[in-house]
């Protein structure tokens, strides 16, 4: 039963996202629109949704109390970058999101931190340089 109350809340989350998607616009850039990617990104989650709700496991077993706090914290690091996005730029942002993950996964900590500044770096570069599509960079100024 829980395979399909997932799937059904994924598939809930899915059309709402596409739904929102489609009245993304940009001035330019891609021909198709920023709402692609959105859009197919959601269909695709969509999807495989049904196959949950359509084909759930015979023999679920529930997770350990230690797994749903850690899903719970990687839930808490996404909304926490989502919130941090604007305030501290793009890269900054970035670094600390996928530094919280990596330590949420058990990764060490130089490492951790190491694959944070890769990633915001990197991913900064790509989105700005390379695609073309501006990226908040430094802090926004208050006042």
């Amino acid at each position: 039963m829980i395979d399909r109350i997932a799937g059904a809340v994924i598939f809930m989350i899915s059309a709402a996202a596409f739904w929102v998607a489609r009245d993304y616009e940009a001035s330019f850039g891609d021909p198709l629109g920023p709402a692609i990617f959105p859009q197919m990104v959601a269909a695709a989650a969509a999807i495989l949704s049904i196959g949950l709700i359509l084909r759930p496991d015979p023999n679920p077993k529930a997770q350990p109390l230690h797994a749903f706090i850690r899903q719970a914290m990687t839930l808490g690091v996404l909304i926490g970058y989502v919130l941090l996005l604007e305030p501290l730029g793009f890269p900054l942002s970035t670094m600390i999101g996928t530094t919280c993950l990596a330590l949420l996964f058990g990764a060490e900590r130089m490492k951790a931190g190491l694959t944070g500044i890769a990633v915001g770096i990197s991913l900064y570069l790509i989105f700005d340089t390379v695609l073309g599509l501006p990226l908040p960079l430094a802090p926004a100024r208050f006042g």
